[in-house]
């Protein structure tokens, strides 16, 4: 048997072939970003500052209401202010934080996706580091030139069972238009009660995307979105595209070259796209992978860097310095790559005639590798996919959960497999069970 594998992060290969190891590291050149002057506080400061800002209690990014807001508490009531604005769908409270008194108003939203928790762990960093260093020089610059709202956990619901979707099974970033869920109609009463001039969509994407049509997987993609079905650019896009190319810079040193730009089509439901069109300068924070980081802790620092150099850049107004064309130049999301490709054996179901093929298999917990299934059998030379498993020579037998209720073996179904030199499963090498084997 022979494991291959390739994972997004700073490493854009990674193989193993048998014991044999070798790592191809991505660069990035010199860019221009447009001032001629260094940010008051790099990126490199900002890493140190988050070591001491860290909420203890988040390093699981599966947590639930009761658990984010019982690690966030201390921290608030202070120099942070805390409402509560509404109630999510099955009565869980959804709370309106508010630091600083500034004339610049920026609203931060997070996990209006359930599943999509790694902002939200960083708004907890940030929430932390406004209430302990209400005096640093950062924490000073933003109070004073900007009111900043967050609303974390925008869908609590979802939260509780880590899933997109709300508990009424609605996407809440596509109800901006209708106003269907109590979740979308408190984020736009916020929107309406602090007409923000700038605002941050924050979400996580798929572990599985590359940078255009590079190797490199996508761990931060940046969106300035439309406000119209002609992507218009106007005074206030191009200055959420100035935000955007600040982040890049600060985000650089931390991600490299993994940073892509979301697509760009108008949507007229998504709350990102109309809070655009209802006045405020948005920028779309997608949190990919990184290797090696399952619970995405590098990438909560990496937001925790950003979000609080946008902030600081937002208060000061020296975001207007920057290029937005350095942001226009970025590669847009690519190809979806497969999780993993099963390759080279021979599939033997009990009744049917032996198929040699090959599998793909996308995880159901990506970024713990956990819980495969197939998504495809057959010719499958040429695919790409993040890990190969070759088993040539090898005998995949399905067990009962692959096989389910009527004994054949279908796409969508559970990727459990003894793998084995014979059909009949006498001499077992290993049992797949949804997971690269140990």
């Amino acid at each position: 048997m022979t494991v291959r594998m390739r994972h997004a992060g700073r490493a854009a290969r990674r193989s193993w072939v048998a014991l044999g190891v070798s790592a191809v590291f991505a660069c990035g050149g010199a860019v221009a970003y447009g001032p001629s002057t260094p940010a008051p506080i790099t990126p490199a400061e900002l890493s140190r500052v988050h070591d001491g800002a860290l909420v203890a209690g988040l390093e699981n990014r599966r947590f639930d209401h009761e658990t984010f807001w019982g690690a966030v508490a201390p921290f608030l009531g202070g120099s942070v202010a805390s409402r509560v604005a509404g109630e999510s769908a099955e009565g869980r409270e959804i709370r309106h934080l508010t630091f600083g008194s500034g004339p610049t108003t920026v609203l931060l939203w997070s996990q209006m996706h359930g599943d999509e928790s790694t902002a939200t762990m960083s708004l907890a960093d940030i929430v932390r580091f406004f209430d302990e260093s209400s005096d640093h020089p950062l924490a000073r610059r933003i109070a004073e030139g900007s009111t900043v709202h967050m609303i974390p956990m925008l869908n609590p619901d979802g939260a509780e069972r880590f899933r997109r979707r709300n508990a009424q099974g609605v996407d809440v970033n596509r109800d901006a238009r209708a106003l269907q869920t109590p979740e979308g109609r408190l984020l736009k009463a916020v929107r309406d009660r602090v007409e923000p001039d700038f605002g941050f969509n924050l979400h996580d994407q798929s572990a599985a995307v590359r940078v255009g049509q590079s190797s490199r997987g996508v761990a931060i993609a940046l969106l300035a979105p439309a406000f119209n079905a002609a992507r218009d650019v106007d005074d206030k896009r191009r200055r959420a595209m100035q935000v955007a190319t600040l982040l890049i810079e600060a985000m650089d040193p931390l991600v490299g070259d993994h940073i892509a730009k979301y697509d760009d089509t108008f949507n007229p439901r998504a709350f990102g796209d109309l809070m655009g069109a209802w006045g405020a300068s948005t920028v779309l924070i997608e949190s990919g992978a990184w290797e090696d980081d399952p619970q995405k802790q590098h990438l909560r620092k990496t937001n925790f860097v950003g979000i609080l150099t946008a902030l600081d850049a937002i208060a000061t107004g020296r975001y207007s310095e920057y290029d937005p064309a350095v942001y226009e130049r970025l590669e847009f999301n690519g190809r979806r790559v497969t999780d993993l490709l099963v390759a080279g054996g021979t599939i033997a179901v009990p009744g049917l005639p032996h198929l040699v093929a090959d599998l793909l298999v996308d995880y159901r917990l990506p970024l713990l590798r956990e819980e495969g299934l197939i998504t495809d059998i057959g010719d499958m030379g040429g695919a790409e996919a993040q890990d190969t498993l070759r088993v040539d020579g090898l005998y995949l037998i399905p067990t009962e959960l692959a096989l389910g209720e009527h004994d054949g073996l279908d796409v969508g179904a559970p990727a459990h497999f003894v793998v084995a030199e014979d059909p009949d499963g006498r001499r077992v090498r290993f049992v797949f069970e949804g997971r690269l084997p140990d």
